[in-house]
């Protein structure tokens, strides 16, 4: 029978639990087991099902099996490194039981001569004798032999029997906790609660049963915990009271009509989501998410000039420097004169430096663009009313609610994102912010041309490029490694290089993880200016930056990357006004998903469709960018398999904030999943 404990008694500290001491505790530990909570996530990936005991004569090799057996001799010797030896026997034949480091009086005590014995363990065959080394289970108690026993993936110095102790002591003990969901939610989930789902998840028959109603329900309890957290920080931003932008619709359209291209309607709506975000009393915290070459960047900017306009300063942070300075340039080239704009860079002097900061501070600079460098602690604004981030979609949800609280009140945040994200991965990372999605692309944009080409029909590539570079048009060459490796058979970046300058002399450039800031500026700079005619390059070109002469990337080994970063490498091309092209080489050998993701590739432009099927191929935990976003910690929810409970989950915290309702009851939840460091002030 269940004792009434609260949720406190599964965040106890693991050496309360009866034989679990210091070594153990700081075993667990090791792997990220802090609290008995923790354990309950340790899943058996197997059972071994002892109800089937087996005769020594019918035993199968390579197998666990289950023998009742009664031990006849002991064979101890006196050499070191060798094993102890049990020789024991039933009815049908003879076994040994083998141990490694075990001393004589704990093998005489557990197996001791002429008493029949319960052995459990794997099956080995040498010398014309069966074997079982080390028995994973050893007991005279004959019930053993009905049991089904799970077997885990072991902590290295803790054995499978002391884990079963363990969860088994931890499942008796459960705590009756208070349901915290709705009436209407526990009927889609049969009205399990979470202390029988829990029960069901660990019995040995439901190991993989991940469609049954119990693991529905602790799934969705994981997601609904993440939607919950990201609604209060939503709502704790929104009362932010902040004063009201003054946004100038005839400015705004002045700068519109003097740009060499229209705006698509996709801009135009986020621009128009924006701008009522500007000048609403609440703080702006905005997700714009776009595709590569959507045109993300001009709304930006036409939103810090209505920032501006309205008499605050903007800060735009990039990634990399010469992003920092393309946005730059591309403001002073559209917005009027009288806006003063500035770069901080790495390469300013001191003195240099100085004077940008201190005509910050006196609200002499209207924009200022940047790397990560323009939120250290001494830059200081004297009237900052927009941040904008571009290209750090692997900001946390805690970095995210520091960037909105260091603007200050009267501070908006947008940050973009040009990583295509499936909706069921957005509402779980973003949930905290509003979002706008930009998908149309600006119609002087062409398609890329997608190809796939066996490595050994290279000479057919080189043609090609030949022709392009007569055509005065740049290429990209990218490569997985930067040197040879005699491990993994990928096309090295050095070696492409030293192959290509014999073909293009003085045409080829190379850049690679190993070139220094300053060398990569200079490479990318000279690239842009048209200085060389191919950049040979390895993942690191992926992001943000644009070339518009750059109408070819091949990418080698094309195989061994995801949908996602094929997609993003492939968006390097295609900036300006010409018909691009992009080339994926391969091997011949290639696996069926490998075949997959080409041809995925090759039949779509759309970022958000390859992101989907990116997802169903690999797994979200793979998708570009979000192995560092903290979802991966999600102990069974998946965004693929469980997408229906996250769509469940976004209409029941619609339904919450709707009705204003008191997230009390949600205290257990939030802290069992470990959310509690976000909003730790719940009463």
């Amino acid at each position: 029978m269940n004792i009434k404990r609260n949720y406190q008694y599964l965040l106890s500290d693991l050496t309360s639990l009866k034989g679990v001491g210091i070594k153990t505790t700081n075993l667990l530990k090791k792997k990220k087991i802090n609290n008995i909570f923790d354990l309950l996530w340790k899943l058996p990936k197997s059972y071994t099902d002892r109800s089937l005991s087996s005769k020594i004569k019918d035993l199968k090799i390579g197998e666990n099996q289950t023998i009742s057996i009664i031990p006849k001799k002991y064979s101890f010797p006196r050499i070191r490194n060798l094993p102890n030896k049990v020789l024991c026997s039933d009815e049908t034949g003879e076994i040994e039981c083998i141990f490694f480091n075990g001393y004589e009086g704990y093998i005489k005590k557990i197996l001791p001569l002429g008493k029949e014995i319960i052995v459990s363990g794997k099956i080995g065959f040498f010398r014309n004798k069966y074997q079982i080394t080390n028995p994973k289970y050893v007991s005279e108690d004959s019930t053993l032999i009905k049991q089904k026993h799970n077997t885990y993936s072991l902590t290295e110095g803790i054995s499978e029997k002391v884990y079963n102790k363990i969860i088994n002591q931890i499942i008796e003990k459960l705590p009756q906790l208070d349901e915290w969901h709705s009436n209407s939610i526990m009927e889609k989930f049969q009205n399990i609660s979470w202390n029988d789902a829990i029960k069901e998840l660990h019995k040995p028959e439901n190991i993989g049963n991940y469609t049954k109603i119990f693991y529905q329900r602790l799934a969705f309890d994981e997601i609904f915990s993440t939607f919950l957290v990201n609604s209060e920080i939503r709502k704790k931003i929104k009362k932010k009271k902040k004063v009201s932008k003054i946004i100038n619709l005839i400015k705004q359209n002045e700068i519109i009509s003097k740009l060499n291209f229209s705006l698509t309607n996709d801009q135009l709506t986020v621009l128009n989501e924006i701008n009522n975000d500007l000048c609403h009393s609440t703080k702006m915290f905005r997700l714009l998410q776009g595709d590569v070459g959507s045109g993300k960047t001009i709304v930006s900017l036409l939103a810090a000039f209505n920032s501006v306009s309205s008499g605050f300063q903007v800060a735009l942070m990039a990634p990399t420097e010469i992003l920092a300075r393309q946005h730059y340039e591309l403001a002073k080239k559209i917005f009027p004169q009288k806006f003063n704009i500035e770069l901080i860079s790495g390469k300013f002097n001191y003195k240099e430096k100085k004077n940008i900061l201190t005509n910050l501070a006196k609200n002499n600079i209207d924009i200022i663009f940047g790397t990560h460098a323009i939120f250290q602690k001494k830059v200081i604004f004297n009237k900052l009313g927009l941040i904008i981030i571009d290209e750090q979609h692997k900001f946390g949800v805690n970095q995210r609610k520091k960037l909105s609280d260091k603007g200050g009140k009267d501070c908006d945040v947008l940050l973009m994102t040009a990583t295509p994200i499936p909706r069921t991965l957005t509402m779980t990372m973003y949930g905290d912010m509003d979002l706008s999605i930009i998908k149309e692309k600006p119609k002087s944009r062409k398609p890329i041309k997608t190809y796939s080409k066996l490595e050994s029909k290279i000479d057919d590539v080189i043609k090609f490029i030949q022709n392009e570079i007569e055509a005065d048009n740049q290429i990209f060459w990218v490569c997985p490694l930067i040197e040879e490796s005699k491990k993994i058979d990928h096309s090295s970046s050095v070696k492409k290089f030293e192959y290509l300058k014999k073909i293009f002399p003085n045409q080829v450039a190379l850049l690679h993880g190993k070139t220094t800031s300053q060398e990569k500026e200079d490479i990318l700079n000279g690239f842009l200016n048209k200085d060389f005619k191919i950049l040979v390059s390895t993942t690191i070109i992926e992001v943000g930056i644009d070339f518009p002469n750059a109408n070819v990337i091949v990418i080698e080994n094309a195989n061994k990357f995801g949908l996602s970063q094929l997609h993003q490498l492939r968006g390097r091309v295609g900036r300006g006004n010409k018909s691009s092209t992009c080339i994926l080489m391969f091997k011949s050998n290639l696996s069926e998903n490998a075949k997959k993701r080409i041809d995925i590739l090759k039949k779509s432009n759309d970022g958000f469709l390859i992101s989907e099927e990116d997802m169903k191929i690999r797994g979200f935990g793979d998708v570009l960018g979000f192995k560092q976003s903290g979802i991966k910690n999600f102990k069974l929810a998946d965004p693929i398999h469980n997408s229906d409970l996250f769509l469940l989950a976004e209409r029941e915290i619609k339904r919450i904030e709707n009705s204003n309702e008191n997230i009390k009851r949600f205290k257990p939840l939030i802290k069992l999943y470990d959310r509690a460091d976000i909003i730790n002030d719940i009463a």
